[in-house]
């Protein structure tokens, strides 16, 4: 075989990957076709193991089919070949991601794939992407401030800080609780600042039981103005520390 040979034979080895996913593609990702052959082609896909494989595999939990037995073990089948992919998985993941209507199975994969400070790292690039504004679609922004809620990292308070005035109640609601799962006293203004002007009581009664677990006190000069806030099962004491009555 010639010097240039070996460019050409594996220019053609890689075309024949992304040929192989894209004849497997349309079994793996149609809900309407035949069991037998949807699992098929997703068993042919996690034997490539190419990004262009895990890509089409992602597709498959993007729809649900019945009986829900065969529908969990497909996608079973998809995440383990995802996984099985290592780091080839990763951009196309990403990709997925940017677009997907739930995070659950990405944000699992790369559980799988990373460690813990990359995958912080990760989760808290992905969040960068949203904003506060008002949208009537938020579930994926919700399920990353949800899954940041489980780790302890530098970069979390200063990633979620924002979302403490987020347009969406719930937002806001699993901002604060991932901000106290921090443990970290810089949260104490920014908590207070949203606790005093916040209509939602679940959200004023979460920081409450924050404080009180942290043993974190509010400030003399601001006594006055966050009891004015208080929901009714909390007292303020004279020490600044809140108490449940």
């Amino acid at each position: 075989m010639g010097f240039f040979d070996i460019f050409k034979s594996g220019k053609k080895d890689g075309s024949k990957k992304t040929n192989a996913a894209d004849k497997w593609a349309g079994s793996a990702t149609d809900k309407r076709a035949q069991a037998y052959d949807r699992q098929e082609a997703i068993n042919e896909l996690v034997k490539l193991g190419s990004k262009e494989a895990v890509a089409v595999l992602l597709k498959r939990f993007t729809f649900v089919v019945d009986p829900s037995i065969t529908d969990q073990e497909e996608k079973d089948s998809a995440f383990h070949g995802i996984i099985q992919a290592g780091p080839e998985a990763l951009e196309p993941i990403r990709n997925f991601a940017a677009k997907a209507e739930s995070l659950a199975w990405p944000m699992r994969a790369m559980k799988e794939l990373l460690g813990e400070e990359d995958l912080v790292l990760e989760l808290v690039e992905w969040l960068s992407k949203w904003d506060t504004d008002y949208a009537k679609f938020i579930d994926p922004k919700v399920q990353l401030l949800t899954a940041l809620q489980d780790y302890k990292h530098e970069k979390i308070f200063e990633a979620v800080a924002p979302f403490l005035d987020d347009a969406n109640e719930t937002a806001r609601y699993h901002a604060a609780a991932t901000i106290l799962a921090q443990e970290n006293a810089a949260a104490i203004e920014p908590l207070l600042d949203l606790f005093a002007g916040e209509e939602s009581v679940r959200i004023r009664s979460r920081i409450a039981d924050g404080f009180i677990q942290r043993g974190w006190v509010v400030p003399n000069e601001r006594l006055d103005l966050i009891r004015k806030s208080l929901p009714e099962d909390f007292n303020l004491n004279g020490e600044g520390r809140f108490t449940r009555r």
